[in-house]
C-alpha cells in the first residue's frame, strides 16, 4: 500500500493512496462492482472529469465512490454526530498527469481520532482497506 505521501503530502491528513493495475475507468467499475457483490449500498458516483468536460474543462478521470451500509455507519454517527462528515465512505478513483489510476480514501485511523469514535465501532469501516486492494488488482 502507498500512502498520499509519495504524491503529494498528505499522508498525514490520514489519506491512503492505492495504485492501480487498471484504468481509471475499469478500476472505478470494478470497485462498485465488489460493493454490490457486498452487500454495501452504492449511494452515489460523481463523475468529476466527466462534469468538467461537459464544463468546456479538460481534467485527467476522476470519480468519487459513496457508499456504506447504515448498519454500520448509524452507530458512529450516534457515537460523534460529526461522523456524517465523513459517511458515508468515499474512495476518488483517479489518474494521474501519467495516465496511471489511484484509488484514495481516509483511512479508519484518521476517521476514529477526527471523531473520537471507539475503536470497537471502526472494523465495518476498516474494510475499506480491503475492497481498494481488491479493486486495484
Amino acid at each position: 500500500m502507498m500512502t498520499n505521501a509519495s504524491i503529494s503530502g498528505n499522508a498525514g491528513a490520514g489519506i491512503v493512496t492505492v495504485a492501480s493495475a487498471h484504468s481509471g475507468d475499469a478500476t472505478a467499475g470494478r470497485l462498485q462492482t465488489l460493493l454490490l457483490e457486498r452487500g454495501l449500498t452504492l449511494f452515489a458516483c460523481i463523475d468529476f472529469s466527466g462534469d468538467a468536460e461537459r464544463a468546456g474543462l479538460a481534467m485527467p478521470f476522476s470519480r468519487l465512490v459513496i457508499f456504506g451500509n447504515p448498519k454500520a455507519g448509524t452507530p458512529l454517527m450516534q457515537v460523534a454526530p460529526t461522523a456524517a462528515l465523513d459517511l458515508p465512505l468515499k474512495v476518488l478513483v483517479w489518474e494521474d498527469a501519467n495516465g496511471r489510476a489511484w484509488l484514495s480514501f481516509n483511512s479508519a485511523d484518521y476517521l476514529r481520532e477526527r471523531h473520537g469514535l471507539p475503536q470497537e465501532l471502526m472494523k465495518p469501516v476498516s474494510g475499506v482497506a480491503a475492497l481498494v486492494e481488491a479493486a486495484a488488482r
